[in-house]
């Protein structure tokens, strides 16, 4: 839990950043800690996802551009605690840049992208890469891994033609061929563990779920749909001869201050670190302002509370984890967000206003 009002620097070390919003996220205690996927006051949510071979940043040191710089693997706590909504983050990702800065695990820069959404019902992919800085109208509420979000898109079509629905018998040359028992209309629907496939299954999974009626159920839908591309140790193994294996699930709902979890050591769902609060109940109430307050580092230092971890763990599962409960549970008035495309730090820069 990170509290409203919290003050960091950021890996740059160049401006502080005083959160408006309180969140919940899951993530990392590598010093600093580095979320995976959160949730806010507002209802607005995040989640960062493995992007290599794509994802390419910002120069760090740049004369030309003076916008703050913002580290990909702090980013998602970065738009978490100034953002209440999917319109808020498009427009404020155009006012700072995106930068790639080793961990102090790996010593290596991590590929990301980002996917995004918030209680109307707006989703949006986000993705740095060498043409610039896209942020998609994400109307399937689904993201994976490598490749981009578009090809994700563009291949479902080659899936059209799954249905929920039962194959009708067919006669061949006079042979009555009728289908092996229920469920031969999603013949074809990929069962392997590759990111577009696990894209497809879920895509397809929760475009056919049946829609809950409260958000209990959306959860228990969540979960259902989540353990169709959740992996078990042991059966997707590394070049180092590490196991990559889904060590997480979380499916929060939209007025749930504490997300249900399961763990791999844990598989039932619950709320980690005590009972589940309404943020009504928690009194949480945002700042007025629609951008951070980021402050240069020469600025006199501020009184600051500290955030405490959820839960330290390493998640591997990326399937739009908790994106896709808001996107089961149907919103009061979905409205596509919109979808800009920036210019890479070469070219000139739009103007923020």
């Amino acid at each position: 839990f990170v509290p409203k009002g919290y003050r960091w620097n950021n890996l740059a070390n160049t401006h502080t950043v005083r959160n408006q919003y309180s969140f919940m996220a899951i993530g990392q205690d590598i010093s600093p800690v580095l979320f995976a996927d959160g949730v806010n006051e507002k209802g607005f949510g995040a989640a960062v996802l493995y992007f290599p071979g794509f994802a390419a940043y910002d120069p760090l040191p740049s004369r030309e551009d003076m916008r703050p710089p913002v580290a990909a693997t702090e980013l998602l706590h970065f738009l978490l605690g100034q953002c209440a909504s999917v319109e808020e983050a498009d427009t404020l990702l155009s006012t700072i840049r995106i930068v790639g800065m080793e961990d102090s695990i790996t010593g290596t820069v991590a590929p990301l992208h980002w996917i995004l959404a918030d209680k109307s019902g707006k989703c949006a992919a986000v993705e740095k890469t060498e043409e610039g800085l896209f942020v998609m109208n994400n109307r399937i509420g689904i993201l994976t891994n490598s490749p981009g979000f578009a090809w994700h898109m563009t291949n479902l079509r080659n899936y059209s033609n799954l249905s929920p629905w039962q194959m009708q018998d067919k006669e061949w040359s006079g042979v009555h061929l009728p289908p092996f028992g229920q469920g031969s209309g999603g013949l074809g629907l990929p069962g392997d563990y590759a990111p577009p496939s696990r894209f497809v299954r879920a895509a397809f999974q929760k475009s056919h779920a049946t829609q809950p009626n409260t958000p209990e159920e959306a959860v228990i839908t969540g979960f259902h749909l989540l353990d169709s591309v959740s992996i078990p140790k042991g059966v997707v193994m590394t070049d180092r001869n590490t196991a990559d294996f889904t060590q997480y699930t979380a499916c929060p709902p939209r007025n749930t201050f504490l997300p249900p979890i399961t763990t791999v050591r844990s598989p039932g769902p619950s709320c980690r670190g005590g009972r589940s609060r309404s943020l009504q109940s928690a009194h949480l109430e945002g700042l007025s302002g629609r951008f951070p307050s980021l402050r240069s580092r020469n600025s006199p230092p501020e009184a600051s509370c500290q955030p405490s971890l959820l839960r330290a763990v390493s998640p591997t599962l990326s399937a739009g984890l908790l994106i896709l409960i808001w996107a089961v549970f149907p919103p009061e008035s979905p409205q596509p967000c919109s979808a800009r495309r920036f210019p890479p730090p070469s070219a000139a820069l739009p103007d923020p206003g």
